[in-house]
């Protein structure tokens, strides 16, 4: 089935059983992808700053640089989907899942 049909198969509504499948698995993912930015922000308030930050005397420095972290990730997901949902369109999904993956394991020297 060609990516044409699939979208016409959509908009028509013929196949209620896959629209409901693709909304559903949309779902979860982005309801599990926000919890993941709720925890890292509710630990950044109470737990990061002086775990990870410990700056003697100023422990709201130490809750800035954590929430600087979760800042860089926020703003860093909509430029990853731009450069990485091109690279999906121009070569394949697949190779930039490959991509994505092996840039998060990839450990720096």
């Amino acid at each position: 089935m060609s990516t044409q049909d699939l979208s016409t198969e959509y908009a028509i509504g013929t196949s209620s059983g896959k629209m409901r499948k693709l909304v559903l698995s949309s779902l979860l993912g982005n309801s599990l992808e926000w919890y993941d930015f709720f925890l890292y922000g509710t630990a950044a308030a109470l737990v990061f700053g002086e775990l990870f930050f410990p700056v003697h005397g100023h422990s709201l420095l130490g809750t800035l640089l954590a929430f600087s972290g979760f800042a860089v990730g926020f703003l860093a997901r909509p430029l990853g989907g731009v450069l990485f949902g091109h690279l999906g369109d121009r070569h394949s999904r697949k190779q930039a899942l490959i991509i994505t993956l092996a840039l998060m394991v990839a450990v720096p020297s």
